[in-house]
């Protein structure tokens, strides 16, 4: 039967023994849950590269013309080039 007046030992609320058990109980969770987080994340960021469309040059034009790089005179003049 558990020792309810024993503080040092295994019991409810503590992961590991001593004070300072349920803290590192807490941050030993902690780094799982955000390993697996980040293990989810990176996978899917994977997926959605490998599905992701290669970019035209004319793609690339448009981007940097709605980002205002270019001004509509070089857009019009790069964009007959292509």
């Amino acid at each position: 039967m558990w020792n309810s007046g024993c503080s040092w030992g295994w019991g409810p609320g503590y992961f590991f023994g001593g004070p300072f058990g349920m803290i590192i109980g807490l941050v030993f969770w902690a780094v799982i849950i955000y390993a697996i987080f980040r293990l989810i994340s990176n996978l899917t960021n994977r997926y959605a590269e490998v599905s992701r469309k290669e970019e035209t040059a004319l793609d690339i034009l448009k981007r940097r013309y709605a980002k205002g790089e270019i001004d509509t005179e070089e857009f019009t003049k790069r964009k007959k080039e292509l």
